[in-house]
């Protein structure tokens, strides 16, 4: 990705999906060229924390709500220390930002960490288009001697894709670091990033749990080194696919009875260690209104979506896993996407949806009540035995 700072807003630019699809509009944030794999998100608000998921790394994000940036950028909201999407995509962006937190606008933002995007574009007809085509590669060109059409699609085309991109280590922390309990201290959790979100770690601190965030590259002796009463896997970027070293990992741990808890990408790593297989969407899930029913209880939750990928695991049925029984219990009352599993006979759950809710409903808080549940029987039934 090359870019500059200067003259963002006066600047043509040229939006290049590899399909031959074109939108011409007007630089938002940095000028320059950035590829990545075009996506929409339908959160009306909840940008700030959209920017900053490492989630969306090597992704051009569109969004769908028309004004964008008008609670301009805060020092508070952000989910990891930089922005982490390719490319930003607006239609109409704030001329003036107004809010108490506001400290600078987000276009100022967005130049500042050299983020490539395309504003006056129709985003409507762009999600409609990825709707029906699918997520693909794409390309924002911006700049007063742009290349012509031709030469900027073979440019797009020639970008990696997604499906098989091992992404985790590129965003995840170098080194370990710990996230103390607020109030008592009740628990010790090793969290394994695999891109983890800042609100995660802070949900389970306000729970009494001291959390140990650890390298995607984390061993199991680098995870029991804690002394963990449970272990968590975050959410992140990437094909799950190519997870092979977290889901080794994970299968050590259901061997071993701890506690387990996923999100996300964590939720998939679950799914492979159980045996199931993972499959890439065709659009994906990406916003903060997604309608999920816990089939345990019954109930509807609203919650936060940002994933591609997901699980291939029978809805209609319990299924025998090399740790036991496990069965689907979340999914998704748009489409029947598998949105969370559990094991009968062991303590390890998941989910594919963010109950972190940075940004997003707080309907799925429960599931941090849940697995502080899980480690505290646990931890009961190992006084008595």
């Amino acid at each position: 990705m090359t870019t500059s700072t200067r003259g963002a807003t006066k600047t043509p630019a040229v939006l290049v999906l590899e399909d031959g699809r074109i939108f011409r509009g007007r630089s938002y944030g940095a000028v320059g060229v950035t590829f990545g794999e075009a996506v929409f998100s339908t959160g009306m608000t909840g940008y700030q924390e959209t920017l900053t998921d490492p989630s969306y790394h090597r992704q051009v994000v569109v969004m769908t709500a028309p004004h964008v940036g008008n609670t301009g950028v805060n020092d508070e909201d952000p989910e990891s220390k930089r922005i982490w999407v390719a490319g930003y995509v607006v239609r109409d962006p704030a001329r003036v930002p107004s809010n108490w937190r506001s400290r600078r606008s987000l276009d100022e933002e967005l130049r500042n960490q050299g983020v490539v995007g395309i504003s006056g574009i129709d985003t409507r007809a762009l999600t409609r288009h990825l709707r029906e085509r699918g997520a693909m590669r794409v390309g924002i060109f911006s700049g007063n001697a742009l290349p012509d059409d031709g030469t900027m699609l073979a440019e797009v085309r020639q970008a990696p894709e997604m499906t098989g991109a091992d992404l985790s280590a590129e965003v995840a922390t170098k080194e370990t670091y710990v996230v103390p309990a607020i109030g008592t201290k009740k628990f010790t959790v090793a969290a394994v990033d695999l891109g983890i979100k800042g609100m995660t770690p802070h949900r389970m601190a306000e729970r009494g749990i001291e959390v140990h965030v650890l390298p995607a590259t984390a061993t199991v002796e680098d995870v029991y080194a804690v002394n963990p009463d449970g272990v968590f896997f975050s959410n992140g970027p990437g094909d799950p696919a190519t997870a092979d070293h977290p889901v080794a990992v994970m299968q050590a741990v259901l061997e071993r009875g701890t506690p387990l808890f996923g999100i996300c990408f964590g939720n998939q790593i679950l799914g492979r260690a159980l045996g199931f297989g993972t499959y890439k969407l065709k659009y994906g899930h990406r916003g903060i209104n997604q309608p999920v029913q816990d089939r345990t209880t019954g109930k509807v939750e609203v919650t936060a979506h940002n994933h591609g990928f997901a699980v291939d695991a029978p809805l209609d049925r319990v299924s025998e896993t090399p740790y036991g029984r496990a069965e689907v219990s979340h999914v998704c009352l748009n489409d029947q996407v598998v949105e969370g599993l559990q094991l009968l006979d062991r303590p390890a759950f998941s989910v594919q949806y963010h109950p972190e809710a940075a940004a997003g409903p707080h309907d799925a808080a429960y599931l941090f009540d849940r697995f502080t549940s899980l480690m505290s029987t646990v931890q009961m039934e190992g006084q008595r035995a």
